[in-house]
Parts: C-alpha cells; structure tokens; sequence
C-alpha cells in the first residue's frame, strides 16, 4: 500500500539532504505501461541543474529521467506516485527542487516535457527564455514572482511558457503560493469577477433527474442568500440536445425576467457539440459554452474534442459571452494518459490550452468588428477524482494554491471547485478548514450550492452559505453589478447588510412571479411557491432555507439531514455485493477484477478495470456457449454503491423491462447476466473485448454500475458501448469517448423503468449512426 501524506511528511521530517534515479515495483496501469514506484535522487553535486545531472548519470539527455526529476521535484501526490514520478523521501525532493532551481528558463523551453500537436499550440511564440540578466534560471523567476509588484509580472507572464509556469510553482511553499497568486488578478470584462477584493459563485443547480423545477428553485435559493454572480451553470444528466435545450431555456428565462441576462451568462456543462446543436436549432437560447480541456492531444480525445474543433469553436464565440473551461489534477493519468509526466506539468499544459484558445476569441472578435473583450474562465476541480489521485486536506489545498497560481500566471481568470470525493480522506468539516487555508489566494470564484453535497454528482463541494462565511471572514466582494441585484431584490440593504428576506427562496419566487406580471394576492402565490418547494424536496433534493446560530450556518434540521447522508455515502462506499444478492440474479455468471480487496479497489482503480485471469477464461468460454448469437450482454457491477445495486425496487424492475424493451427494439440479447465484483466501467470494455472482438456489426455492453454515494438515492448509472466488432477487437480502443451513459438512476431519482426505457432509446440512436 502506499504511503499516506501523514507517513510520507512523517518520514521525511529531520533527515538529511541527499540525492540516482531508482524506480521499485512495476504493473500494468491503463492502457500505457508505466512504471509506478517512487525516484531516488541520493546525492547532486554543487551547482548542478536537471541537465548537468542527467548527462552525469545517462551521458546524454534521458527524456524519462527528465520526467522524473520534474517530478520528484513536487509536493507529494498519490496520483505521481502511481506512475513513477514522485519523490521516494524528502532528500530526493529536495535534490530534485535543487536541480530544477538551477536550471535556465530557455533549457526548459528547449525540452518540452512532452510533444504533441497542443504543445506547439500552447507554446507562446516568443517564450521567455531570460527575462533580464536577473532572471535566467527556475529560482530566479520564482523569487522575481514574490518580490515584484502585479504590473511588472505581467509585462513578462504571458510570454512564459506553460512548461515553466508548472516547474516554478514545484519550487514554492504554501505561503509562497499564496503570495504569488494575492498579488495577480484577471479579471472579466466589465466586471469585478475575478478582480482583487472580490470572490464570485457559479450557482451549481443540479437535478438527478434534470428536472426543470429543481434547477429553477435551487437559483432562487442561492439568489436569496446573495450568491451567484459568474454563471448558473447546471450539470446535466441527459446530454439530449432537447433536453439539455430544456434547461437552457429554464436558466435563460430567470436572467431575462430579472433583466440581469446581460451581466450573467447561463451555461448547460454538457458536451460543446451539443451545445452548438442547441444553439443552431434555437437561436439565442445559450450563452456561455462549457468544455472539458486537458493537457495532451490524447487526452483531449478521451473528452472527444480535438484541437481543430476547439480553435473552431473559439473563433465562433465573437458575442459577449463565449468559453467556459473546467480542468482538474490527475484527469489525465486515470484516463490512461500520463504519458510519464507528473499532475501539475499536465494542469499547466489545460491552462495553457485555454490562454491560447481565449487569444483565438479576442482575434474573432477583433475580426467581427467588436472590441476584444473575451468572457473566457475556467475553473479546477481538485479533489473530484479520488485517492489515486491525493487523498487529504493538505493535499487538497496544496493542488488548489498551484492551480490559483499557474492560472493567473497564464492570464486566467480562474475559479476552484474545492471540492471532495466521499472516498477521500476529506469530511465536512475539513472542507471548512480548507478553505480557510486557500481564500488568502483569492481565487476568482467558488462553485455554490444549498448545501456542501451535491445532490446529482454526489461529492462535497461549497455551500451558499459557505459563501456567507467566507465573505464576512475574508470581506471579499460579490460582483458590483449582481451586488446591486441583491438589493434591488431586497435580500441586502443598502448598507451590505442581510435583510429579514435573506435566505427565504420563497419571497425571491414571489419577486419573480411579479416581474412576470403575476398580479395574483401575495399568499396565492407564496402557498404555490411552497408546494413547489415541497415537491423539489419530495424528490431528494436539498434547498437551504433560513439558517442557524448564524445566517453563515445551515437551518438545523437540514445540517442533521446533510450529517446522515455524509455517513449512509461512506457506508455505502464499503459495502459490496452479497453472495445471497449475486445469487438472487437470473442466469448469473459472477466474475471478479484484479483488486483484491475493497481497499485496493479505492486506493487503486486501476486494479478494477481488469479481469482477473480465472474471469477472463470464464468470459471466453462465455463467448463459445453464445455461437455469435447475441448483439447486447447486460454486465452488473458494484462500482462505488454496491447499495444501490442490491436496494430493492432497483435492479429487479430495471432488467425486467431493459429485457422486454430490448427484445421489443429488435435486439438479441444474450440470458446471462455478468456480475462483476469490485468493478469499474473500463471492466465493462473487457467483457466486450472478449465477448465481441472481431465479429460483425455492432455489439453493444449495457454496463449498470454503483454510483458514487451521497446524493442521498443510492443511485446507479448504465453505461453504453457499441462500436462494431472490429473496433471491439482491438484491445484498449474502446473507451469512454464513444460511451453514452444514464445516470442518477434510482426508485426516488430517475425511475428505473423511466431508465430502461431512455437506455434503449439511446442505443438505437447509437446503433443508426
């Protein structure tokens, strides 16, 4: 097992400076082999950089050995751990941030960390190599950066490539960090979002089951505690064109009422294509377009987007509003492409990826004939992913402070999703203390919801009320032009202050009734608003209302409410399948991944997205029984909810009329349900592999698996694949980019016959091209 960040800090406490290259243990990671293990740098010699010592000890430059050193040169992650990059002990990390310390900002220039079609894309075409003769090395610019004033940075910033921007964060402390990223500010056109002083909220209003009447109560929630400045911004279920066009015209409609459309955009998280179809079959109905970047052209196919698409998409938005980024730490690796560098090098290429991006919509717009002012952001989301990738709460401010800094050095205006995974070593509580620790930075913005759980995704991020907190604490700022909004609408006076209608959704419904020129009598209307409320929260989801102690706590009743959830998510996260409840499935083939244990499977995922060997030969066998009969195979695995799989009223009623519907639409659909124990989605690849490799046609894998806990539903997901037997040949090339999934699936979320029934909709939609 690896060390914890407790162990690791433990064991380097008080010992000596030291510093050669070895790598222990060796497995099969993703689809790349990689070395996993630790890099030993046991002794350096005075003066030497990353290159001097590479010559030394290969006798010419070694691009790995330049990967690991990089490296080791971070704080401790997990996720560099997992593929051989991170520091065996404190000497080495310390060797390694000597060396790079040393090295010359053009030798850095001059050996890309990696070389892809994004790197020359990315890379500025005046790149810094010395910015005076008082700035020739890593060390140099880092002390540059926290003795000189934000104008005098910036004349050099944007010129630094993103290579070097990732290493000179490796060499600062958390102070440092913070320093650094107090002092620079990007901020939006005509706004204060993202200025000094001032700390914004994208009003995060999910729906297990995108239902318009949740989406739309949970904005006037945060709009009642004076939050949501930046963007409403939903995460679909459904990535349907209509339905994701349902839930724009839903966000548009309370801007437009309002008449506050033109200082807050509206924004659906879905993929850009769809929101590009969106906007093609109904004009003017999106604003802001979200997408998902990463750090290698690889990568970026794993999101299905490519670097012509994206320039493409960029030069379109010439309007007032027009990209929306989101990034994390560790996507890259656990999506198979670590390509041997470490997690921050990977954040700083996505930042680089979106400066660049944000020039292509300043020329459009040049081009167009408007002033450049490209509304362009993006926000981390660190701690989203899990333990393989870090798993405390210094980890998790350590990864925030880095991405505030390596974003505003590229000229971002960036926010954070401090956010958390139920399976991480992060509660409630430390949440708070986190954010104590990260606000000093002053990120451009928080995400904000009615309380720390989100009840669609299921993790733990920023509450409205967090927003209460922090901005009395930190006396940080809301948007000038959404300020005046909150006191028009009366939830602050005039003096900044909470009124007796803060924190009461029900008085901003009423408001918005009346700017639809609803002259009905007040009680009418607030008893509607109630049984609207009522009904939101009927089907699971949480609206704060009031508050406690103080207008920064939750009301009581909701805090026990949240407090329950938290603990039956980290049952549920431990739970597995019985072997009375494998039993109970008809036609059942249970099969096992490699994790041996459930420890294994959270502490390293990779280990349940391959088959144990007795599971493969039992698939094989599978396949000659089935005569290349059948084109769909139903496999079941525990995921993350074992729960929700064995709740009652779920899994029975939902391959009872999968079964019926499928045999309805045409398909042929093999008897045997497979289980899989400790299974993740990539383990449903597998089977398809196996089963379907080299036949005809297309062959779909209907994958139903555990979702994370703490949405409070217990819900599981159904993940699709259907490429042709050909493509299911190829070992490793089927994966999530051709994958289409139903989600938040659950007797009190998304019915299960209601999923069914989207499933297999969808698979004739992907089956007809």
């Amino acid at each position: 097992m690896p060390l914890n960040r407790r162990d690791f800090v433990q064991a380097m406490l008080g010992a000596p400076l030291a510093v050669t290259v070895s790598l222990t243990q060796s497995r099969k990671v993703t689809a790349e082999t990689e070395s996993v293990g630790e890099v030993s740098i046991p002794e350096i010699h005075e003066g030497e950089d990353l290159y001097s010592y590479i010559d030394r000890r290969r006798g010419g430059f070694d691009p790995v050995l330049y990967r690991q050193l990089l490296g080791a040169a971070n704080e401790f992650k997990e996720g560099d751990q997992m593929i051989g990059v991170a520091a065996a002990d404190q000497p080495s990390q310390l060797n390694a941030r000597s060396l790079l310390t040393n090295t010359r900002i053009k030798d850095i220039n001059a050996h890309p960390v990696y070389q892809d079609n994004l790197t020359e894309y990315i890379t500025p075409a005046k790149a810094v190599s010395t910015a005076s003769r008082t700035i020739e090395t890593v060390g140099d610019l880092k002390q540059f950066l926290l003795t000189e004033n934000e104008a005098i940075i910036k004349q050099i910033s944007q010129q630094l490539s993103s290579d070097v921007i990732g290493c000179v964060v490796k060499l600062m402390s958390q102070q440092e960090l913070i320093t650094v990223g107090s002092k620079i500010f990007n901020s939006l056109p005509g706004s204060q979002i993202g200025a000094k002083g001032y700390l914004g909220a994208r009003i995060q209003p999910n729906s297990p089951t995108d239902n318009p009447d949740d989406i739309f109560w949970q904005v006037l929630d945060g709009w009642s505690y004076a939050v949501g400045d930046v963007v409403l911004g939903t995460n679909p279920v459904s990535s349907e064109p209509e339905s994701v066009a349902a839930i724009e015209l839903v966000l548009r409609d309370l801007l437009v009422t309002f008449g506050i459309d033109h200082v807050l955009p509206h924004c659906v998280l879905s993929h850009i294509d769809v929101q590009a179809e969106v906007e093609r079959r109904s004009p003017g109905s999106t604003a802001l377009w979200f997408q998902s970047i990463a750090g290698s052209d690889a990568a970026n196919q794993t999101f299905d987007i490519d670097l012509k698409k994206m320039r493409d998409y960029a030069r379109s938005r010439t309007g007032q509003y027009a990209l929306y980024f989101e990034t994390g730490q560790g996507a890259d690796f656990t999506n198979g492409h670590s390509h041997g560098f470490d997690m921050v090098l990977h954040e700083s290429r996505k930042y680089g990826f979106a400066r660049a991006l944000t020039r292509e919509v300043a020329t459009a717009q040049q081009a167009s004939g408007r002033e450049p002012a490209p509304w362009v952001h993006l926000n981390d989301v660190a701690g989203f992913i899990g333990p393989e990738v870090f798993r405390s709460r210094e980890q998790l401010v350590r990864c925030c402070l880095e991405d505030i800094v390596m974003g505003k050095l590229h000229g971002l205006t960036i926010g954070l999703d401090v956010c958390s995974t139920l399976h991480m070593d992060v509660s409630l509580h430390d949440l708070d203390w986190c954010l104590d620790q990260i606000m000093p930075a002053n990120p451009a913005y928080l995400m904000a919801l009615p309380t720390k759980i989100d009840p669609m995704l299921g993790y733990l991020t920023t509450g409205f009320q967090d927003h209460v907190r922090i901005r009395e604490k930190f006396g940080y700022r809301v948007n000038d032009a959404l300020w005046s909004f909150f006191q028009e609408l009366n939830v602050i006076d005039s003096q900044g202050k909470p009124t007796g209608n803060f924190g009461n959704p029900l008085y901003v419904y009423l408001q918005y009734r009346r700017k639809k020129g609803d002259t009905r009598g007040e009680e009418i209307i607030l008893n509607e608003g109630r049984l609207q409320m009522n009904e939101v929260r009927s089907r699971g989801l949480f609206l704060a209302e009031g508050f406690g102690k103080t207008q920064a706590e939750l009301a009581p009743a909701l805090k026990i409410q949240i407090d329950q959830i938290y603990d039956d998510a980290k049952k549920s996260i431990w739970a597995e399948l019985t072997p009375v409840f494998v039993a109970s499935v008809p036609e059942v083939l249970p099969v096992e991944t490699n994790s041996s244990d459930r420890l294994e499977y959270i502490l390293h995922p990779t280990t349940g997205e391959q088959l144990s060997e007795p599971s493969v030969k039992s698939i094989r066998s599978l396949r000659e029984s089935y005569l290349n009969k059948f084109n769909v195979q139903i496999v079941i695995s525990d995921g993350l909810n074992a729960l929700s799989i064995m709740q009652e009223g779920h899994l029975d009623p939902f391959l009872s009329l999968l079964r019926q519907e499928l045999k309805s639409a045409g398909f042929s659909t093999a008897d045997r349900n497979i289980i899989v124990r400790s299974g993740r989605v990539r383990a449903g690849y597998q089977v398809g592999e196996l089963l379907f490799g080299g036949l005809s046609g297309n062959r779909a894998i209907l994958h139903i698996i555990g979702e994370r806990p703490g949405t409070g539903h217990r819900t599981f997901s159904v993940y699709m694949t259907s490429p042709d037997g050909s493509l299911w040949g190829k070992a490793g090339q089927v994966d999530h980019n051709i994958t289409r999934v139903v989600s938040g699936v659950a007797a009190t979320a998304l019915k299960p016959e209601t999923a069914a029934r989207d499933t297999v909709r969808i698979l004739q939609q992907m089956n007809a091209g």
